[in-house]
């Protein structure tokens, strides 16, 4: 069996130059991320001496756009990757097996580039905008630049530069660990003798976006006070590290009186399923998302994972984490008891099978679509490499 292979391609305004890559989403497994490998196919004698350099660009957008006066920007771009491509520098580079295909296919006017993000380079996140904002989004974003000059510092011109949006993505560890999250709180009121026990246990410390997040729920009442309700929450919690901002959102919630009141000396055990899914949140300002928002079935924003041995502070951009929260209601005065247990919400690691039952259950709720691995290629052909256009993920520089 032939299996196809699909490579995103994007050509410069002028025609001259066609940039190809394998994949557009690159995983970052912690300790190493994938490298952006792709081949550059520049007409003949168009260079005429001039070189054609290749940059990995990210731009940090941590405040409005409409909110930029008096040459003040809420935004940084940093080149975290910067290479000359043509004429080469390093002869040997190693090749992957797609881009072997591509230079057999495409001729002797390609060439292989291979870049690499540097270490805690950070994930990429947008935050949506509300339905009043206007500009771009805030976020952190990363582009691949190909373009022709006589050095490294020419800004080169439009028509014979191509920019190439990429996402930078982290997935969960291939094992999820036996460790179950838990909580216990209590509480205890003015004037009045005994107190109010609340744990919150989950099934999983790591959970697939998808998924439904399972918590058990034990209520011990040895006070005076009733319990009125119950309320859940699944909480994103996120963190603008160029200004030090930290803010929380919920993504998804439930309110149930089963069970209640809850009265004096009565314990009470219930299990409540949240599913937080970013088609459940469409419009609602500061959700942070997985990639880019013209995408119709983008996903909530991965938790932020740092190497071991390495401080979590040190992460960069913008950080994300989440907790399931519950609420018990104990009446007017007696105010709220709050019992928050973190966990991880991650993409399956590619090729396991929990990655193939998630990848069918996101297909069913139309939040993800099939992502395109370089995984699985065959030597017998050259007719089995499919060309999607790039325009899709075009920036808008042109607009």
């Amino acid at each position: 069996m032939v299996v196809a292979v699909k490579v995103f391609k994007k050509t410069s305004p002028n025609g001259k130059i066609t940039v190809y890559l394998s994949k557009r989403d690159f995983i970052d497994h912690v300790d190493n991320t994938d490298p952006i490998d792709g081949i550059v196919v520049v007409e003949n004698d168009y260079l005429r001496g001039r070189k054609v350099y290749g940059q990995v660009i990210t731009t940090y957008r941590y405040g409005r756009e409409e909110d930029e006066v008096m040459g003040v920007k809420f935004s940084k771009e940093l080149i975290v990757v910067s290479e000359q491509i043509i004429p080469k520098i390093h002869e040997k580079i190693h090749i992957t097996p797609i881009q072997e295909k591509l230079l057999k296919k495409l001729g002797q006017d390609s060439y292989a580039f291979t870049f690499h993000f540097p270490e805690l380079a950070p994930s990429s996140v947008t935050l949506q905008p509300g339905e009043d904002d206007q500009g771009k989004p805030l976020g952190v974003e990363y582009h691949v630049k190909i373009f022709v000059g006589e050095n490294e510092d020419d800004p080169g011109h439009k028509r014979s530069t191509i920019t190439m949006a990429i996402k930078k993505l982290q997935y969960a560890p291939i094992a999820r660990g036996k460790r179950l999250p838990s909580s216990l709180v209590s509480k205890g009121f003015t004037f009045s003798t005994g107190k109010i026990s609340l744990e919150v246990t989950l099934d999983k410390e790591l959970y697939y976006h998808g998924e439904k997040i399972g918590a058990n729920i034990v209520v011990t009442n040895n006070s005076r006070k009733s319990v009125k309700n119950i309320k859940a929450f699944i909480v994103q919690h996120c963190e603008v590290t160029m200004v030090n901002a930290q803010y929380s959102k919920y993504v998804s919630s439930v309110e149930t009186r089963e069970g209640c009141p809850i009265t004096p000396g009565a314990s009470f055990t219930k299990v409540i399923y949240l599913i937080p899914l970013a088609s459940s949140n469409k419009d609602r300002r500061g959700i942070a998302l997985d990639g880019h928002l013209r995408d119709e079935d983008v996903n909530l924003a991965s938790s932020t994972l740092v190497p071991e041995g390495r401080c979590p502070a040190e992460a960069i951009g913008i950080v994300i984490s989440y907790s399931f929260r519950v609420k018990l209601n104990c009446g007017t005065l007696g105010g709220e008891l709050t019992a928050d247990v973190p966990f991880k919400l991650l993409h399956p690691m590619p090729g396991t099978m929990e990655k193939e039952k998630i990848s069918a259950l996101k297909k069913m709720k139309s939040i993800e679509r099939a992502r395109y691995e370089n995984s699985c290629y065959t030597y017998d052909d050259d007719d089995n490499i499919v060309f999607e256009d790039f325009a899709r993920l075009r920036l808008n520089e042109a607009e």
